[in-house]
């Protein structure tokens, strides 16, 4: 009999072990939660109520982003905490889940946006504390410190049946088109406002409230340098206008946006003589040959109606096959595929070559890894929602963004030094980490969580778990 093969003999399958628990990892974000204080802080804003039968709003919030995170998709799959009562006690039923969704108003939403942001304060100061201090940028080998960068995005979900507020989509589905904001530095979710699937790609009331209460999430020593990067829905008069006047004496803010070509861009892309072309950098600061980018500021007749601080910088790589039978005349005469890059910045302080294009080109595309942030989303709770009315659908959209920060923060507390864990995304935490089993056992009255110390990573997770219970409570 070969290696492999046999395995199965004498192999009987029961149903009736005690003491054992599924998806151990529940613990770190569950301690996590109780020890940033944002349990606490979102059980002292919202409602309270009296009787055995009560559940504080804050705690079902935080266990409907506990499964989440675990892989919930639906209000029914907070029953998966069920067989976790050993460690958590009860867990809220679907109904008490359904509830506290359906009570979150608008006056709840703000408060509950007030208690995040006081959490966020508490757990960006431990993060300055680390050894290696707060998550700086680091683009094309420039580290950005002190600048906060927040990328705005939207995404499509798609509705499979008839739901309040569902509608068709540009792309010619049906649901809804949210619009959120990410922090780069620490991949949390600092705000998301859920639209109707009909909603514009560039609603310049949609981008301003967002990006708004995303500010609001920073905490106060962290609003003084602001990096905003958009998509080309940002290339916007009012928009624009918008972030320059945001500008004052103490606070600096910087943006990039996509730029959509016309054909006066396109002709003042065909005035740039040859030597007006410099290779495009990596992340890393090294050069490539294989895309180039120049200045087309002083050439564009179209920035005479924009603010005059706009630059636009210009990109060509060779068109893929994807792109081959969209070119434009000018592209299939030169044989390259352009792209537009608005911005503000003429310069960072403390940053060398801030200035120049190539720096500034690769400052933009790494904005590209807010498709990372949706992607991540989507795997927690964001790819269906799950209730037909619309004020459930929200309070989902909310408990999904916890849960984005409570991952975050799980990594960027007690695995930012494992690379294994320290970026991974939902899938990848869940097999490693999350869906560990345990067994619970009561010794010295003690109750003690045993996990298999064969797992390639069970010293990570003892790690994390020690971090999170040494971490100074929030006050």
């Amino acid at each position: 009999m070969g290696k492999g093969s046999g395995w199965d003999q004498r192999l009987v399958v029961g149903s009736g072990g005690k003491g054992l628990v599924g998806h151990a990892g529940a613990v770190l974000l569950r301690k996590c939660a109780d020890r940033s204080g944002l349990t606490s802080g979102l059980n002292k804003v919202l409602p309270r109520g009296a009787g055995p039968g009560w559940w504080d709003r804050g705690t079902v919030l935080v266990s409907l982003a506990v499964a989440i995170v675990l892989g919930a998709t639906s209000m029914s799959d907070i029953a998966l905490l069920a067989h976790q009562s050993v460690v958590f006690g009860d867990r809220p039923s679907e109904s008490t889940v359904r509830r506290a969704l359906a009570g979150l108003d608008e006056t709840a939403l703000k408060r509950i946006g007030t208690a995040r942001a006081k959490v966020r304060a508490h757990v960006w100061a431990l993060l300055a504390r680390r050894r290696q201090g707060f998550p700086w940028l680091s683009v094309a080998g420039k580290l950005l410190t002190g600048w906060v960068v927040i990328d705005l995005d939207a995404t499509l979900i798609t509705a499979h049946s008839d739901k309040q507020g569902a509608a068709a989509t540009f792309k010619k589905g049906y649901g809804f088109h949210p619009l959120g904001a990410w922090c780069a530095n620490t991949a949390e979710c600092l705000a998301m406002l859920l639209r109707p699937g009909n909603a514009g790609s560039n609603t310049v009331a949609d981008h301003i409230r967002v990006l708004g209460d995303a500010i609001a999430q920073l905490p106060a020593g962290y609003r003084r340098k602001l990096l905003i990067r958009v998509d080309g829905a940002g290339a916007t008069h009012e928009l624009l206008e918008h972030l320059e006047q945001m500008n004052r004496v103490w606070r600096s803010v910087k943006f990039t946006v996509g730029w959509t070509i016309t054909a006066a861009d396109e002709t003042a892309i065909a005035q740039l003589p040859a030597d007006a072309w410099t290779d495009s950098l990596h992340q890393d600061g090294t050069a490539t040959s294989d895309a180039h980018v120049a200045e087309l500021t002083g050439l564009n007749t179209r920035l005479a109606g924009w603010t005059g601080t706009l630059r636009l910088l210009v990109r060509r790589v060779k068109p893929s096959a994807r792109h081959v039978k969209n070119l434009t005349e000018l592209e299939k005469r030169t044989g390259w595929r352009y792209q537009i890059v608005a911005t503000n910045i003429t310069r960072i302080a403390r940053v060398p070559g801030s200035h120049q294009p190539q720096w500034l080109d690769a400052l933009h595309r790494a904005h590209a890894g807010v498709e990372d942030q949706v992607r991540a989303g989507k795997a927690m709770g964001l790819r269906n929602l799950p209730s037909k009315t619309w004020t459930v659908n929200r309070g989902w959209v909310l408990a999904a963004n916890i849960a984005t920060d409570l991952t975050a923060w799980t990594r960027l507390l007690g695995l930012h030094d494992q690379p294994d864990l320290a970026h991974a995304e939902p899938d990848t935490l869940r097999y490693r980490l999350l869906h560990l089993p345990a067994k619970l056992a009561t010794h010295a009255r003690r109750r003690v969580l045993s996990i298999p110390e064969t797992w390639p990573w069970a010293d990570a997770f003892t790690l994390c778990w020690q971090r999170l219970t040494l971490l100074p409570p929030a006050t």
